[in-house]
């Protein structure tokens, strides 16, 4: 059959974020090209709540080799989902996961392949897909239009609207089986280190304050998360303070980086780079306080304040818990 193949993951008994931003660039697929909406499921969870939202069939493998994530198993197990739903389009999130298995997957199915997709339409006179993905370092987009099927893509993530339920869904699960091993597994987990995070995540964020180079060293942060905790926001970093080991790397907003998009962005000390901007597209407002008028960052902002940042942040932080009563 053909259709539009989304790779979903269950969290906590519901669709992730990510499979919901899947879901809802899939259901304008499916329309444009009049095709079902289906979804691949590694492991374990229940089905059902995918058909709520729109999904009509749940191609599903189940096996303990799935439960932690392994580059050449998990491959191996897309391989034979993508086999059995023989898809038009296979839609994987441009997380680490989806960029590590895209290129592999497209591959072995001998399929096109298009990665950090910002934005998919369908060619009405030919119902071909096209998918809009960010050139020359964010400062120009391209389209897309794949000749070769099944499509392989990865939608960079926070650029889609995520699906909406449909009320009480139905659907039906098809089982998938492969033979898997741990011979086959070229790389095995040692360890899990998780990262402690309080408040809110930097990906869900609806306000990020964000610091660069021009805070001059990991000590500035401390007014950001100032900030960003009267707020209610998180606290993102670019390249440069992340390399020069200010802040961990896994608040990181950029091209390379996570993707934002909260309805407040207020960069402080960033110089603009396009791989950082290209980051933070999404973002309805965007506040740069910089020294340098001539910044780039004050050319995608929506307000600019050119000055130092530890005489702007105090009192901009007090304002604000004055006005949001503490």
């Amino acid at each position: 059959m053909a259709g539009i193949l989304v790779l979903a993951k269950i969290e906590n008994g519901v669709p992730s974020r990510s499979t919901l931003e899947l879901l809802g660039a899939a259901h304008r697929l499916a329309t444009g090209l009049q095709e079902p909406v289906c979804a691949g499921l590694l492991g374990q969870g229940d089905a059902g709540v995918l058909y709520s939202y729109g999904v009509e069939i749940v191609y599903r493998m189940d096996h303990p080799l799935l439960k932690e994530y392994q580059a050449d198993l998990h491959l191996r197990a897309l391989e034979q989902i993508a086999q059995a739903a023989e898809p038009r389009v296979m839609l994987l999130s441009g997380d680490s996961m989806g960029r590590d298995l895209a290129a592999r997957l497209a591959f072995r199915l001998q399929a096109g392949i298009v990665t950090d997709v910002i934005d998919i339409d369908v060619q009405a006179s030919e119902k071909a897909p096209r998918f809009m993905r960010p050139a020359y370092g964010g400062k120009a987009i391209a389209v897309m239009a794949p000749r070769v099927v099944p499509i392989v893509a990865t939608l960079k993530p926070r650029t889609f609207d995520m699906a909406a339920s449909v009320g009480e869904g139905h659907g039906r699960e098809v089982p998938v089986e492969a033979p898997l091993d741990p011979g086959q597994a070229r790389t095995r987990l040692v360890e899990r280190v998780q990262e402690e995070t309080t408040g809110v995540k930097l990906e869900d964020a609806r306000v990020v304050v964000s610091g660069g180079r021009g805070l001059g060293g990991p000590d500035g942060f401390s007014l950001l998360v100032e900030l960003a905790r009267v707020l209610k926001g998180a606290v993102g970093a670019s390249r440069a303070a992340t390399d020069a080991g200010w802040v961990p790397s896994s608040m990181q907003v950029g091209q390379t980086g996570k993707t934002v998009s909260p309805d407040l962005y207020i960069a402080v000390g960033i110089s603009g780079a396009t791989q950082h901007v290209a980051g933070i597209s999404g973002a309805k407002t965007i506040v740069a306080i910089n020294t340098d008028p001539e910044s780039s960052i004050f050319k995608v902002a929506h307000l600019g304040i050119v000055g130092d940042y530890k005489t702007i942040l105090p009192p901009l932080s007090a304002k604000c818990r004055e006005l949001m009563g503490g």
